[in-house]
């Protein structure tokens, strides 16, 4: 099946061309089929008006005849030899009854139509010239082959027939064929000679007429190949422009889905092993900030060249794009791939010698495609668009580091795509369905271990992956934007849950609900939360709203007005994953926060490192004067637990006191209001 760059490329291609010879054959054909029928009525209409003059002659020496046999009067002879033409008279059954002259009758003869006469005129074909005769369709037909080599011959008229001869003066053609007239009521015929005349200057002219139209219509012809001959040339440059990239001035992507492609599904097989490469150029948009885009481009020119010096005739290069560009390159085994590749980044990166340029390169084998079944496909069946999708998956898996490196597609970036792809394909149905489970991970005072919130996390109840982490769904809902719908989904189930519990006697506390940076862009967020509360009615006190740090490195005016209305509601806010950014004190100084979560990354490692005792109680201290709330994830160790009890924390959220659990484990925790032993370390 074409892809949509091959589609446009035959398009472009037969276009021009096609359309071109189209014309031209039509013409032609149609030119000369006008210019052969408009000769062929032309003639047949001169001979046809000739002829039926000569009839109307031998029709009035027939008639002559006959009045001159009912008279009696035997001067008849006499007068019809005056008129000079031979005849013969005939019985009914063809014998000749009488004759004045040579009888020249062929035995071809057949019946024709004459211009203003209504019956059929019997007519015999003259073996000397024989030139004119009755033709199948009922007209006088006239033999141009013939004719022409008679005309053509040295053989004088005078010599073929005296009777016919040319007169000199006025230089005339002459050609006989007999005309038959019914007379005595059938009982006799009239067979008169009937000479067709025309002088050869008008032969000539004729000729010279029909030469005239012949070369109009060659010029006409030659024309319109000349344009179409035009349009291939304006078209072959317009596929090379279709091929040609204006920023390195070499191929582009196009060249490689269309030509690219043709190449694989024509060589790739067991002797001919073809990898498809996609190089970034990683440092590209930088140097574009700090220079200029023109200079970006001289430099992808520059690696466009130093790139295509190194490939061989079987191999490909086209620029796909910024500073990404497309490889078809030959191998023999993956090792020794890897080597040519890093010796062509290698030369690349001291291409420019005053600035260390990097280069990331991602590695698909076209020989070992496979269909959405995971079979291997054809060599006719490649796709290049799947392959480099393939190739940039892999490169992709490098990370965005400034660093160069290679990576290969191999069986867990295959997973980890299908995977994608079947979390994409559920996800509607799984929220519809309500797969998806809110689970409660408690929030304990560490000097009192008493139960003062708990945080809501998600997990996926799968029929078909059974249950689900959020690490293994939510980076994807992050990115294809269905987070928002996640987002809803919480804060209904929490806000539910709550009111349940209330409605049961249970002491509820506040319970946190992350919301992703990409609800903020939307200015009714506020409103949208309180909506879903109130309409499960739920106090607004026991629901707090949890951002991630990340989030509050974007439109932080839109995010201080949207916290600002959350308070303004009765809402808590809280910052999640504080200390995992570079930005932090920058936040706290503008967000009007309630409650700062401190990241788990500081609660890792060695327990008696004092440096990150020093940084933690600094930021409680800070917390604290900010009049906010401080919780402690991922506390796992009775130390960590008396440290921060000793530097007055309010909340610890970790394993040491409770795991994420179901609903229902999390009513027990409430109904018990405080923690009596630490969580068991098991996941």
């Amino acid at each position: 099946m074409a892809n949509k760059g091959e589609k446009k490329y035959r398009k472009i291609r037969k276009a021009h061309i096609w359309s071109s010879i189209v014309e031209f054959l039509l013409f032609t054909v149609a030119a000369t089929f006008i210019l052969i029928v408009a000769l062929a009525y032309f003639g047949s209409y001169v001979i046809d008006t000739k002829i039926a003059s000569e009839y109307e002659k031998i029709l009035t020496m027939s008639r002559l005849y006959e009045s001159g046999i009912e008279s009696g009067d035997r001067n008849i002879y006499n007068l019809l030899k005056a008129e000079g033409r031979d005849y013969l008279i005939t019985d009914a059954q063809g014998s000749i009854l009488y004759a004045d002259g040579t009888d020249t009758r062929s035995g071809e003869s057949g019946t024709v139509l004459l211009p203003g006469y209504d019956e059929e005129i019997l007519v015999y074909r003259d073996v000397s010239r024989s030139f004119i005769y009755p033709g199948e369709s009922g007209r006088l037909t006239l033999d141009l082959a013939g004719f022409a080599r008679w005309m053509s011959s040295d053989e004088d008229e005078e010599d073929k027939d005296p009777e016919l001869a040319l007169e000199s003066n006025r230089n005339l053609i002459n050609l006989p064929l007999w005309l038959v007239v019914e007379i005595d009521g059938g009982r006799q015929f009239f067979v008169g000679k009937a000479i067709f005349s025309t002088g050869r200057r008008d032969v000539m002219m004729f000729t010279a007429l029909v030469v005239g139209l012949i070369i109009l219509l060659g010029i006409i012809m030659f024309t319109i190949l000349g344009a179409g001959i035009k349009n291939f040339i304006r078209q072959r440059r317009m596929l090379s422009l279709f091929f040609d990239d204006v920023v390195t001035e070499g191929r582009n992507r196009t060249y490689l889905l269309v030509k690219g492609e043709r190449m694989l599904r024509r060589k790739c097989n067991g002797n001919n092993r073809f990898a498809i490469v996609s190089l970034l150029f990683v440092n590209y948009n930088t140097f574009c900030i700090c220079h200029s885009v023109q200079q970006g481009n001289q430099v992808l020119g520059r690696i466009y060249r130093a790139i295509e010096k190194k490939l061989d005739r079987r191999e490909m290069i086209g620029h796909c794009g910024a500073g990404d560009f497309g490889l078809i390159l030959h191998y023999e085994d993956e090792r020794a791939l890897r080597i040519r590749l890093e010796g062509i980044i290698s030369e690349l990166e001291q291409i420019d010698s005053e600035h260390k340029f990097f280069f990331q390169a991602g590695v698909a084998f076209a020989d070992r495609a496979t269909d959405e079944e995971g079979r291997s496909v054809r060599s006719s069946e490649l796709d290049f668009d799947t392959e480099y999708s393939d190739a940039m998956a892999a490169r992709m898996s490098l990370g965005g580091g400034d660093e160069s490196g290679i990576a290969f597609f191999d069986d867990k970036l295959i997973k980890e795509q299908q995977w994608l792809d079947q979390v994409q394909e559920r996800q509607r149905a799984a929220l519809d369905s309500e797969e998806f489970l809110v689970y409660y991970q408690p929030k304990y005072d560490p000097r009192t271990s008493e139960l003062r919130g708990a945080e809501a996390l998600i997990r996926w109840n799968s029929p078909e992956f059974g249950l689900v982490p959020p690490g293994k769904f939510i980076p994807i809902f992050e990115k294809n934007g269905f987070i928002t719908e996640i987002d809803h989904y919480m804060i209904r189930h929490v806000a539910a849950d709550q009111k349940k519990w209330l409605d049961q006697g249970l002491k509820c506390v506040p319970v946190s609900v992350n919301v992703s940076r990409a609800h903020f862009i939307e200015s009714d967020l506020a409103e949208q939360i309180c909506r879903m509360v109130d309409q499960a009615g739920t106090p607004h006190e026991l629901i707090e709203i949890e951002l991630t740090e990340s989030a509050f490195f974007d439109d932080k005016k839109a995010m201080i007005n949207t916290i600002n209305k959350l308070k303004g509601y009765g809402f808590a806010v809280s910052m999640d994953d504080f200390g995992s950014g570079y930005s932090s004190l920058n936040s706290l100084k503008d967000m009007p926060l309630d409650v700062l979560k401190l990241d788990a990354e500081f609660f890792r490692g060695e327990t008696s490192d004092r440096r990150g005792e020093i940084v933690v109680a600094e930021a409680i201290k800070l917390a604290k004067n900010l009049n906010m709330r401080i919780v402690a994830e991922g506390v796992e160790v009775k130390e960590q637990v008396d440290f921060l009890a000793a530097e007055d924390c309010d909340m610890i959220q970790g394993y040491y006191f409770a795991k994420p659990m179901p609903g229902s484990d999390y009513e027990e925790k409430m109904k018990a209001g405080r923690s009596e032993k630490p969580a068991e370390e098991d996941s």
